[in-house]
């Protein structure tokens, strides 16, 4: 192999390793945007969860029905 081949091949080694570093960086922007859902969602859960405890949430079939009906 001659010096260009050589200095090509770094090149594209270059391409590459850049493409997957941007790769790495979305990844990684999503799973923090997916890691704050998640942390909203589980205190959406425990305050649903204290509902369900307190009864300020009742069965269904002991709800009274809107005044519609």
């Amino acid at each position: 192999m001659d010096n260009e081949d050589l200095n090509q091949r770094l090149i594209d080694v270059e391409i590459e390793i850049s493409h997957m570093q941007k790769a790495v960086d979305e990844l990684s922007e999503m799973v923090i945007k997916q890691g704050k859902i998640i942390e909203h969602l589980q205190r959406q859960n425990l305050i649903l969860q204290s509902a369900l405890e307190t009864d300020v949430v009742k069965p269904l079939n002991e709800e009274t029905p809107p005044p519609h009906y």
